[in-house]
């Protein structure tokens, strides 16, 4: 079985036009005509979507959805998650085709957190044309990005998503991030079938109100990133993180906060493994250099007023 690539993320708001410019005017994504249940869709590449937005009543991420090589791969998959004692519910086939999909099931990991899974990647002739310049996004064989969710119940879900979805361990680290006297945290960088270093993660922890800690787009070069942090600061969007460089997949890049609360990472240059021959590895630190986060600026706001 053929675990692919992250597809597409779908995320419920009750601001759709605050995502609509934070997506068009500051992303560069291309809207898309809206699903057929209103739904609206954003394109990054030639698939059809990346990014759904539903209006609802919560701010919420609803899931991510990974591409598997084929029918029988999914049908497979599926019984595996079954067994696992998750619910699996397939979608219709209007809904699959809505999802950009042959066909497609929804479940849930043991934390909770949302996932589809799908075959038959829905592609389009219309060229990708970003609203704002963008020349391209980096996604190809590697799917749209990563995403990166939480799980309290960390080895159980880890484990979950290695031995049932399977995803493989690319980084394993644990760190203090609160100091050497703060309690330590577990991390966990999973691959897919392909290059990119992580399609998805795992922090240790709850699940945040938003339902997700961040997804991630990759650009073309570090003037795109530099163009990006550029449009943050113009539009006044809450940066998560500063400009800085990951220690395990390289990227160079920044965080920025989403209209739904969860964080959106912008990078480049990020690193491509071969899944076939990678042995596990447990940095030690998340950066080589920058990402001051937003919660160490408050901490040593508080320190300084102490």
């Amino acid at each position: 079985m053929a675990l692919k690539a992250l597809g597409y993320v779908a995320i419920e708001t009750a601001k759709p036009e605050e995502w609509d410019t934070f997506l068009t005017q500051f992303v560069g994504a291309m809207r898309a005509p809206d699903a057929a249940d209103g739904a609206a869709l954003y394109r990054v590449d030639d698939r059809v979507f990346r990014i759904r937005v539903a209006t609802g009543t919560r701010e919420w991420f609803v899931a991510a959805g990974y591409e598997v090589s084929d029918r029988a791969a999914l049908d497979a998959l599926a019984d595996k998650v079954a067994k696992a004692g998750r619910a699996v519910t397939w979608a219709s086939a209007e809904t699959a085709t809505a999802r950009g999909a042959e066909a497609l099931f929804a479940t849930s990991d043991p934390a909770g957190n949302g996932l589809e899974f799908y075959c038959g990647d829905a592609r389009t002739a219309e060229p990708f044309v970003s609203p704002i310049g963008v020349p391209a996004f980096v996604t190809g064989v590697f799917g749209m990005g990563h995403a990166v969710l939480s799980a309290p119940n960390f080895d159980e879900t880890v484990a979950f998503h290695c031995d049932v979805l399977g995803f493989h361990q690319t980084d394993m680290p644990r760190f203090n991030l609160f100091g050497p006297d703060g309690p330590s945290m577990g991390f966990a960088f999973l691959h897919a079938d392909n290059g990119r270093h992580h399609s998805i993660a795992f922090g240790e922890g709850p699940v945040p109100p938003s339902g997700a800690v961040h997804i991630m787009l990759e650009l073309p070069d570090l003037t795109e990133v530099g163009k990006a942090h550029d449009r943050m600061k113009r539009f006044g969007y809450v940066e998560s993180a500063t400009l800085g460089r990951h220690a395990n997949d390289e990227t160079i890049g920044f965080y920025v906060q989403t209209p739904g609360g969860f964080d959106l990472e912008i990078g480049c240059d990020s690193k491509v493994i071969d899944p076939a021959t990678w042995v596990t590895t447990r940095h030690e630190s998340i950066s080589v250099w920058g990402h001051e986060w937003g919660w160490q600026k408050a901490m040593k706001a508080q320190g300084e007023q102490a």
